[in-house]
């Protein structure tokens, strides 16, 4: 049994009133009402939570495509995102250079007024789409809510994308306008936009405005600037439920990245009852998502203004100056979520950061981890090294939905390696190949049962809902298969294994690659690994590539060490044939592994897009490597 390493106290949680309601007494039923009674479970969300005229049917039709929720509703995300106390500081944003600027609610609501009505007046309409290439800063809260206000569709990248992952996706959406920078930090440098903008605008010939944040140029005005030119008085459109309110994109590893239409509403609706009943966020926290605005967690924290929670944005490094940088802006601003990636802990644990010694994380109530599954040490480094006294949350969904499918709950215990439970009003199992639930402990794929407000609307260029029935539902009808490999467990969690693309087939068994990383990953000299299959002799093969910290060798001693580990702690069938060391890993630019991209590549097939890739110079060394020829 997985080790306990946390049990809630009884005190006062945002879940408690929600349970009262449903009239049950723990987690495990409470979810059980919440996908036996949708109509009532988000009924109450709404209805805590969300200003706007709900209408007279909360969910109407029924199966993932057919059914409608609020079919009759109208309203606009902004009113519920800014409702509030005018002067209470909902946005502080942090440069990497440290410099910090605050808003408050009625700073950002006249800022978003004065920007819908100059979206306005250069003829957007409820419909049309605005997009974003930009660093993490509180203007682009302002543009993206601005556009929402009048109705808009907002789409947003990080400035570390190239001119043509730019284009890959804004060219699919059709942009009226186009926000950008001058530059961004990173790792101590300026890191200029200019060069590129020209490129990218003529890329988009829809465009009929460019705005510049931190400058302008003879083709682009200044933001702020523009901005001030336009009235404070605005009163958000009131729109229905449906109306497409963001444009996300798949990482775009396995070619052209698929453009995914979300509701703002439904976004919206789905992420309070993750924030305030799954993560016990109040009004008035102060929350942190470290994120680029290319990651769906951007839209997340924002959705954070919802609860009437402050966030924090920061840009740049999380290392940088030093790997503690982030623990200093904990203290500092007094977190009390402090979301991260599982990567980013296990570097923590690599550096021997023990903030629990260095630190005042008094306000701290929850650290939340995804982007990759954390592994038990992560765990274990988190209640020992970060604060004892917090609720760790794993979580985890995807772009596809905006929000999670399994994730944390404050008022169960938190067992090492696993995620502690299905999000309410989620319908989660794992299935086994043949379509049945698998047992307890059994890997299989991890599905949903029932849809949800945070179901994308459609896909871009999707003619009969083609592409999302293949992404989703080609594995078992009417079951959305998200495409990680999974196993439920006896605590009523989850524990997830890696992606389903890049599970390893050994001997006939499916092996998930973050079992390996999670036993490969604690030897000292590995800095991160990375598991494929390599097709040989008519079957598959194992490589594992290992990037070396500074100073270390792949030794013939440490190749045994590995697998000998692999074997006593695994199986037999997680030993690789082959270990070799790697000058640099792929990685997306949200920075996770892309062992798809290693795979096409030794298979000698081509890699669709690499503009996907944060480091797609790394992939000529792995097709160059004559090791994989014996």
């Amino acid at each position: 049994m997985a080790k306990l390493l946390w049990n809630p106290s009884s005190a006062n949680l945002e879940i408690t009133n929600l349970q009262n309601f449903a009239g049950v007494s723990n987690y495990q039923q409470l979810h059980d009402w919440s996908i036996t009674n949708p109509a009532e479970f988000w009924g109450y969300v709404w209805d805590n939570n969300v200003i706007g005229d709900a209408g007279e049917t909360v969910i109407a039709g029924a199966g993932f495509f057919d059914t409608k929720f609020f079919p009759t509703a109208k309203l606009n995300v902004v009113n519920t995102l800014l409702s509030g106390d005018l002067d209470q500081i909902i946005i502080t944003e942090i440069s990497e250079a440290g410099i910090r600027r605050r808003y408050s609610r009625g700073e950002i609501k006249k800022a978003v007024n004065q920007t819908a009505n100059g979206l306005i007046s250069l003829g957007v309409k409820p419909g049309d789409v605005v997009a974003a290439w930009v660093p993490n800063l509180a203007d682009v809260v302002i543009y993206g809510l601005a556009a929402l206000s009048i109705g808009a569709t907002v789409s947003t990248a990080s400035p570390d994308f190239g001119t043509t992952g730019v284009l890959d996706r804004f060219g699919q959406i059709a942009p009226k306008v186009l926000l950008a920078a001058t530059s961004y930090q990173y790792n101590g440098k300026d890191v200029d936009c200019l060069d590129r903008l020209p490129e990218i605008s003529a890329g988009l010939p829809t465009l009929k405005k460019v705005l510049l944040i931190g400058g302008q140029s003879s083709t682009a005005q200044n933001f702020e600037n523009w901005r001030s030119e336009f009235s404070d008085q605005h009163e958000p459109v009131l729109l229905p439920f449906d109306q497409p309110g963001f444009i996300l994109f798949s990482s775009g590893t396995t070619g052209k990245p698929k453009c995914i239409v979300h509701s703002a509403a439904g976004v919206m609706l789905k992420v309070i009852s993750e924030q305030r009943y799954n993560l016990d966020i109040k009004p008035g926290d102060n929350v942190f998502y470290y994120t680029t605005c290319g990651w769906m967690m951007w839209n997340w924290l924002l959705m954070t203004l919802a609860v009437g929670a402050s966030i924090v944005l920061y840009d740049g490094n999380p290392a940088f100056p030093r790997p503690a940088r982030l623990f200093d802006m904990a203290q500092e601003e007094k977190f009390t979520l402090f979301g991260v990636s599982a990567k980013y802990i296990d570097s923590l644990r690599k550096f021997n950061l023990e903030p629990i010694k260095t630190h005042d994380l008094s306000e701290l109530r929850t650290i939340t981890s995804t982007g990759s599954p954390l592994s038990p040490e992560g765990f274990d480094y988190v209640y020992e090294s970060i604060k004892a006294d917090l609720h760790l949350a794993s979580i985890s969904g995807g772009t596809d939905i905006c929000g999670c499918f399994v994730m944390g709950a404050p008022n169960l215990p938190v067992y090492a390696g696993e995620i502690q439970a299905p999000a309410l009003g989620m319908n989660m199992a794992v299935y086994s190949d043949n379509g049945e639930a698998a047992a307890v402990g059994e890997k299989g794929e991890l599905v949903c049962l029932q849809s949800f407000p945070s179901r994308p609307l459609y896909f871009g260029a999707d003619e009969n809902n083609a592409k999302f029935k293949a992404a989703y539902f080609e594995k078992f009808a009417g079951v959305w298969a998200h495409g990680d490999f999974a196993a439920t467990t006896q605590n009523g969690g989850f524990v997830i294994y890696g992606r389903s693309d890049a599970t390893l087939n050994s001997g006939g068994v499916r092996i998930g690659t973050a079992e390996i990383y999670r036993i490969v990953e604690e030897f000292v000299p590995i800095q991160e690994a990375m598991a494929v299959a390599q097709e040989w002799d008519s079957d598959t093969r194992v490589i594992l590539f290992v990037k070396l910290r500074d100073g270390y060798e792949l030794t013939e001693s440490l190749i045994s060490d590995i697998k000998y580990a692999l074997r006593s702690k695994a199986s037999p069938r997680h030993v690789p044939v082959k270990i070799i060391a790697a000058p640099e890993l792929p990685r997306t630019k949200s920075n996770k592994l892309v062992e798809l991209a290693v795979t096409e590549v030794i298979n000698n097939r081509e890699v669709k897009n690499l503009e996907a890739l944060a480091n797609p110079d790394s992939l000529a060394w792995f097709k160059n490597l004559i090791e994989l020829q014996s």
